[in-house]
């Protein structure tokens, strides 16, 4: 199973742990797309950064 993550929000303002998150699920600019394996990883990355991105399943 995969999730597709993508940022809808810019990450300008941020913290730095959560420019960092999204920087480790692939995602630098908004609009940029990734697909992660949906696993406690990712979940855990998803909740830190839920006000940024949009979840597809």
């Amino acid at each position: 199973m995969s999730v597709k993550i993508k940022l809808v929000k810019s990450l300008i303002g941020s913290k730095q742990g959560q420019i960092l998150t999204a920087k480790s699920l692939g995602l630098k600019k908004p609009g940029d797309e990734t697909v992660q394996p949906d696993n406690a990883a990712t979940q855990g990355k998803i909740k830190k950064i839920t006000h940024l991105i949009k979840v597809e399943s």
